[in-house]
């Protein structure tokens, strides 16, 4: 009997690994033939954000930890590799490196603050932190207020790779994304993301079973958050551009929205889900304030019809998790 159970579980586990192949290597297909029809800026935009909303999903989705503040780390880490990149004169590589750098420190510090609360307390921190740091560079001087952080250089790769060609600079992103998107999903099926989902489902029994919570959950946040950070510095890059929209709180609810509209905790959602919102700002930005409203309408339709998301509601019908 142990046996036949045994063969069902590795059954059951092949055929998971092959969806997950399948569904990979469309999405590659997607973004190595997506230039050849679609505007190939909008679509490093689609990588960026897809990235910032899979690290944000690796800790609401894996953990259970809902963040109102993650834009803080997308936009610091814009802020300094722009900043970088144009008054230290940094490669872009070095300037993207500083970047992530500066959003794991601050993910570390806030992380401290943050994860000795849970629930909404959890996400009332983060927001109050995420202000501070929006007020921040509003007031810094390097920051340039309102302006931001204009014309950013985007430097040559590597010394010789110049990344002012538009193919080089998606090629670029591309290797950022998807280095990103594969170290999300290694976290999630290795031993550490198991004790995540376990401290998602029952923190308590996690915690009998001798796990240090507290660590894990920190561990996890300020991955979440440097992969965020990676995320803001390449986008910094792509548009040669730090502003304050990246640090302000709508930002935050942005990435929510894309997270439950692509599906919350699957693997594969945040990037379904940051491609139909960006492609809805986009492609309806001749409608104005009225893509706002538009945006809200398919997210109450999505809450209300499908609540597991695009992608989730895949994997129900097809009974394979994405």
């Amino acid at each position: 009997m142990a046996a036949v159970g045994a063969e069902v579980l590795r059954t059951s586990r092949s055929t998971e690994v092959n969806t997950h192949r399948a569904a990979f290597i469309v999405m590659l297909a997607f973004f190595l033939l997506g230039p050849l029809v679609m505007y190939p800026v909008f679509l490093m935009k689609v990588m960026c954000f897809a990235l910032f909303t899979a690290a944000f999903n690796l800790l609401i989705g894996y953990v259970g930890l809902l963040s109102f503040g993650h834009a803080m780390f997308l936009g610091t880490a814009g802020y300094v590799c722009a900043h970088a990149a144009k008054e230290w004169g940094f490669p872009p590589e070095l300037a993207v490196l500083a970047g992530t750098l500066a959003a794991a420190v601050l993910g570390l510090a806030t992380g401290l603050l943050a994860i000795r609360r849970q629930g909404i307390y959890f996400a009332m921190i983060t927001l109050a932190l995420a202000q501070m740091i929006f007020f921040f560079c509003l007031q810094a001087p390097f920051t340039h207020g309102e302006d931001g952080i204009q014309a950013v250089p985007r430097g040559k790769l590597l010394g010789f790779i110049d990344l002012t060609n538009v193919w080089a600079m998606y090629g670029f992103v591309l290797v950022i994304f998807l280095a990103g998107f594969l170290l999300i999903y290694r976290t999630i099926h290795s031993p550490f993301g198991q004790v995540l989902k376990a401290i998602r489902e029952n923190e308590a029994r996690a915690t009998s079973l001798g796990y240090a919570t507290d660590r894990y959950k920190l561990m996890a946040f300020v991955l979440s958050a440097t992969l965020s950070g990676l995320a803001g510095a390449t986008n910094a890059l792509v548009f040669q551009l730090a502003a304050l929209n990246s640090v302000h709180w709508t930002m935050s609810g942005e990435v929510v929205l894309m997270t439950l509209v692509g599906g919350l905790g699957t693997i594969f959602g945040p990037v379904v889900g940051a491609l139909v919102v960006l492609a809805m700002e986009n492609y309806l930005a001749h409608l104005g304030f009225w893509v706002t409203i538009v945006q809200g309408a398919i997210f109450v339709v999505c809450v209300l019809t499908f609540r597991r998301g695009i992608v989730g509601e895949l994997a129900r019908l097809i009974k394979r998790p994405l």
